[in-house]
């Protein structure tokens, strides 16, 4: 991730995540984020389209829905794109490098239990049920 472009933005995915596989053969996860934003007065919603590659792109599609709370954070990226009259337009997508679960406790209970890690990757941790936790 380059240190002079990180964007961290929190909110609800406007569609399903879709996997999709490039000309390359990579996997990729493609999905939009609504965030909300006051600007004092009013209300307003920013939208980022996010491109998620790879097993972080596998995760959001197992483990997000359309309407879940997201944290995303990655780079801004452009792509400019040559439309059939030759006008070219750029647009602008969110490169994700890592997410976080967050939301409601109904929303966690409404998502797929994640898989359990090996036992090798979980040494040195306990087991801690949802209801103990404070949020």
């Amino acid at each position: 991730m380059n240190a002079n472009n990180i964007i961290n933005i929190h909110g609800r995915l406007t569609r399903d995540p879709e996997m999709k596989v490039g000309s390359s053969g990579a996997e990729y996860c493609k999905f939009s984020v609504a965030v909300d934003k006051f600007n004092g007065k009013e209300h307003d919603t920013d939208f980022f389209d996010c491109t998620a590659f790879g097993k972080t792109g596998a995760a959001i599609s197992k483990f997000f829905t359309k309407g879940r709370e997201i944290l995303v954070v990655g780079s801004m990226e452009s792509n400019t794109v040559t439309k059939d009259d030759g006008t070219k337009v750029k647009y602008w997508g969110l490169k994700v490098d890592t997410f976080g679960f967050c939301g409601s406790k109904g929303d966690q209970a409404a998502a797929p239990a994640p898989e359990t890690a090996p036992a090798d990757q979980s040494a040195g941790f306990t087991a801690v049920e949802t209801d103990e936790l404070p949020f």
